[in-house]
């Protein structure tokens, strides 16, 4: 029987902001591409690898920030990732180049990587398997905010003022959230949690590597967000270039995806907590059949065809991701951080390879959203043979 507590105000305020540090850093600056190439003389290709070497840093960075939480705590990890958040933000800030704003996104991404994997660390400590699952899809649900409102912000900030302004409210944020932290979180870091070795020795992560149950349910957070990635970096620009349509249809439709987002992922969590395998083959299927609906529709040249199916594939999302990293982290409670970082980093280094790899296949985005989706079909294929019990036990 569970006696884990139930999560404080204080709790999800500082798990709110812990996560939405990544998406932000994201979704907040794209509607400033255009402006920001012509500002510092470069391609839009050249803007959108600022996005790219990001994710890169979100997620290897999280081979230090995972065993530094599981050694010192989780609170002074994610103070001084906040702390190299707002450094980068104040470094692209004042950036004339393209290689300082680089430079700013990889520091910018070494921090987000320490909140990303200390707010998941925190959700382990704090609950069980099924109810870490539950509380990841709930957090999915708040992450989801973010492609609805940040870029709204974003346009209204480049307009008013120019395409800095974007990285000065993240600079206020970081400001904001270091003080959330401070004053109302309590470490909660087990008292026998592990930590074994030197920072640098990779061998710690043998263990999950070798664990078919993470293994498993990683790999299907994985690809999942593979296919995610794919869709925000590649549908605004099938939106406004291949189809012609202006910012505010596109702004409608991440919009209305959002919506549907929301809505799923604080729906899932009752499903995931009760019947977390269920959820999960149920959204690995809503990918599937997303994907399929992507490949009938994609010569169509409306921002419904390939909306539509992404619409269902954002209810497998909130269904399926939570499910799969909640499963994934059961089996490993006193080294929550450690196995936190190795999801993240799999979540946001290997999604980011799998998208840059898939991109010379594809000349239509429908066609390379829906390989990745596609990508799932082995997954659920376990989940419902005889062998299920050994991958996703709950």
């Amino acid at each position: 029987m569970n006696t884990l507590p139930r999560p404080s105000l204080a709790t999800w305020l500082v798990l709110i902001f812990l996560v939405i540090f990544c998406p932000l850093a994201i979704d907040l600056y794209l509607p400033a591409f255009v402006e920001m190439a012509d500002s510092l003389q470069v391609s839009e290709g050249k803007i959108q690898q600022t996005v790219s070497i990001f994710m890169l840093c979100v997620g290897l960075g999280q081979l230090l920030a995972g065993p530094l939480a599981d050694k010192f705590g989780r609170k002074p990890v994610a103070l001084v990732g906040i702390g190299l958040y707002a450094c980068g933000g104040l470094l692209a800030l004042a950036a004339q180049t393209w290689l300082v704003l680089m430079l700013a996104r990889v520091i910018q991404g070494f921090g987000a990587c320490a909140t990303f994997v200390t707010c998941f660390a925190i959700v382990r400590d704090k609950f069980d398997g099924k109810k870490s699952g539950a509380m990841i899809t709930y957090l999915n649900g708040i992450v989801c905010f973010i492609p609805a409102l940040a870029p709204i912000l974003g346009a209204y900030l480049t307009q008013q003022f120019d395409w800095r302004a974007n990285f000065a409210f993240l600079l206020v944020f970081a400001a904001v959230g270091f003080l959330i932290i401070v004053l109302l979180f309590q470490e909660s870091k087990p008292q026998d949690s592990v930590y074994e070795g030197h920072l640098l020795d990779l061998r710690r992560f043998k263990p999950f590597l070798q664990h078919r149950q993470f293994m498993f349910n990683a790999g299907i957070t994985m690809i999942g967000m593979s296919g995610i990635l794919v869709f925000v970096t590649a549908v605004p620009g099938w939106i406004m270039v291949h189809l012609g349509k202006d910012m505010h249809e596109f702004t409608f439709w991440f919009t209305a995806n959002a919506v549907i987002s929301i809505v799923a992922s604080f729906i899932a969590p009752k499903w995931i907590k009760h019947h977390s395998r269920h959820a999960l083959i149920f959204g690995l299927t809503l990918f599937i059949v997303a994907a399929l609906a992507l490949l009938v529709t994609r010569h169509i040249a409306s921002p419904a065809a390939i909306m539509f199916p992404i619409f269902i594939a954002s209810i497998g999302f909130a269904l399926s991701l939570g499910a799969a990293a909640g499963n994934a982290l059961a089996s490993f409670p006193k080294q929550a951080g450690t196995a936190s970082a190795l999801i993240g980093v799999m979540q946001m280094s290997g999604a980011g390879l799998l998208a840059f790899l898939s991109q010379p296949w594809f000349s239509l985005a429908p066609d390379r959203i829906a390989f990745h989706l596609l990508a799932l079909a082995p997954f659920l294929l376990v989940l419902l043979s005889q062998k299920r019990q050994l991958y996703h036990p709950i």
